[in-house]
């Protein structure tokens, strides 16, 4: 039997790599950041289409699917309208935010076996994803929709997910969880070595931190794995943090804790006033390389061409803006055991 994926809006292609892991064929990924091609193809058997969803076809879909038993079609959709900085929104705007819908369009058109979206959980509160769940069930899907804490499938991050599974053959579920014991920074990180903010490592350039103002050096200084500037004398505070409006909001300028997952991994986690991304026990934010293994990509996982400059804007974005490599992987597990179900069942 032959199963094939497609991955839209696949970035740097932490879902497809998830996927490929459990034993899926992604035969392509479709994504606008031209970015992105580089860590895709180079850690993935699979095809990087640089365009835009609402220009891709019915036909090209059908052609990746070419030859397929099985046909899957995969995706999350950049999240930032449905994120907690921009929930005063009025549902009727949202419109203004078709990608979705474009999804929701593709399925309709090409009708494949089995879907997957995931999304940040604040999506279920739209009226997009209440037309996209409509839409999949008015085409014969059931639909298995839940909040996923990263946590219980391998990922050191506390990182919540709203993950969507539709099939043609039946009820699907997903997979159980992994672990009992939620994964820690320490154990992600530890072995890498240890570097200077702003220093390089000689043997990995995505193992870099970035330069640290002499305040901010200060400032991580006085930081306390888990704490925040509250710990801080009162000579190093910012001047927000002094008056009273800006003494409520303490997820800046914290250090990580080495026995606990990390927080949430942004597209800005390279930058020590960013959130909570100061290394536990260096004197530095967390460099790229820590956190793609924040986020389960392979030590090996390239991002840029060999000899290429790191760009720690761009590539920052990738690895924040990824599915946990590890989602992915109970996301593909929970399709491939699904997948048996319907083979055994089809065979009786």
């Amino acid at each position: 039997m032959v199963v094939k994926v497609v991955d839209l809006f696949c970035g740097a292609g932490g879902l497809t790599h998830g996927l490929q892991l459990a034993g899926l064929e992604v035969v392509a990924g479709i994504d606008l950041e031209s970015a992105c091609r580089i860590a895709y193809e180079s850690n993935n058997d699979a095809l990087f289409i640089e365009k835009d969803i609402s220009l891709v076809t019915k036909e090209e879909i059908d052609g990746l699917f070419d030859g397929a038993n099985i046909k899957v079609l995969a995706g999350c959709a950049p999240c930032q309208p449905f994120s907690k900085y921009t929930q005063g929104l009025n549902k009727s705007e949202d419109k203004k935010w078709p990608l979705l819908y474009e999804f929701a369009r593709l399925i309709a058109e090409c009708q494949p076996d089995l879907i997957t979206m995931e999304n940040v959980p604040d999506v279920t509160k739209h009226k997009v994803y209440e037309d996209f769940v409509n839409n999949l069930r008015e085409n014969g899907y059931s639909v298995w929709a839940d909040r996923v804490d990263c946590t219980k499938y391998g990922v050191p991050q506390n990182r919540l997910r709203h993950v969507l599974l539709a099939s043609k053959f039946g009820p699907i579920q997903f997979a159980p969880e992994f672990n009992t014991v939620a994964k820690t920074v320490q154990e992600a990180i530890e072995h890498l070595p240890a570097i200077n903010h702003g220093e390089i490592d000689k043997k990995d350039p995505l193992h870099r931190a970035s330069k640290l103002s002499e305040l901010n050096f200060k400032r991580i200084i006085s930081s306390k794995p888990g704490g925040t500037w509250r710990d801080w004398p009162k000579d190093l505070l910012a001047a927000c943090h002094q008056k009273e409006s800006g003494k409520g909001y303490g997820g800046v300028y914290g250090r990580m804790e080495w026995n606990k997952p990390s927080p949430t991994i942004t597209t800005l986690c390279y930058g020590f006033g960013n959130g909570r991304f100061g290394h536990p026990t260096q004197a530095r934010a967390i460099s790229l390389r820590e956190a793609a293994l924040l986020q389960t990509f392979p030590l090996h996982y390239q991002f840029a061409k060999k000899g290429d400059p790191i760009k720690m804007k761009t590539i920052g974005k990738m690895i924040g803006n990824a599915v946990p490599v590890n989602l992915g992987k109970a996301i593909g597990i929970s399709l491939v055991e699904h997948i048996k179900i319907h083979d055994a069942a089809s065979l009786t």
